[in-house]
């Protein structure tokens, strides 16, 4: 299964005050924006690299550098846009596109109400959503991606679900899904347990 948990204390210790029902909408996007870093280094370790020539102030050296790679995030809105920061932060050339899914409460199933995609094709993608619950928005989101010349795309989700992994496994098999906690499943409304509620409501105080 291409599902790589995120391994780090420290992202354990994000995770828990995530969780904590406690903590505010301001120290929520903190935490957000600190543990999506950690899942942007860990998604991106595999970027292609090349040798550079260089000068320190004593002498010659061959360091290592990004080969010119024009990144692509897109965050599933609204939740998704806390932790795209990281990413334009770490890497100020990525584009960003947007993807509009809006779960329906009663059916727990997506609508979709918006997209804007830049050029995708040839491109490492990256599609940010906070939760990985039923599977039914990632999925939906990695169909609209794939039909826009998006290969490879990688699936970055601070919780997930062991039935969101299996629906995107079963639906676009060999997405590698990068996640800080692998929960113990859903409840009967659909939602991530132990979880940490609606990330959206959390994260912008609504």
């Amino acid at each position: 299964m291409p599902l790589h948990l995120l391994d780090h204390p420290l992202a354990a210790h994000l995770v828990t005050h995530l969780r904590d029902r406690t903590t505010k909408p301001a120290t929520f996007r903190t935490l957000t924006h600190q543990l999506s870093l950690l899942l942007a280094i860990e998604a991106t370790a595999e970027l292609a690299t090349e040798p550079r020539a260089i000068e320190t102030p004593l002498e010659p050296v061959t360091g290592t550098v990004l080969r010119h790679q024009s990144l692509v995030i897109i965050p599933i809105l609204r939740a998704g846009l806390g932790m795209v920061a990281p990413f334009t932060e770490l890497f100020p050339e990525v584009s960003v596109g947007y993807l509009g899914l809006e779960r329906d409460h009663a059916t727990a199933e997506a609508r979709s109400y918006y997209c804007k995609l830049p050029p995708l094709a040839g491109r490492p993608v990256f599609l940010v959503d906070p939760m990985l619950a039923t599977g039914g928005s990632a999925v939906q989101a990695l169909d609209v991606v794939q039909a826009h010349g998006g290969k490879g795309v990688r699936l970055i989700s601070i919780v997930s679900a062991p039935e969101g992994v299996a629906a995107v496994e079963h639906a676009h098999p060999g997405t590698r899904i990068h996640t800080a906690a692998l929960d113990r499943g859903l409840n009967e409304r659909k939602y991530i347990v132990p979880g940490l509620g609606d990330f959206g409501d959390r994260l912008y105080g609504t």
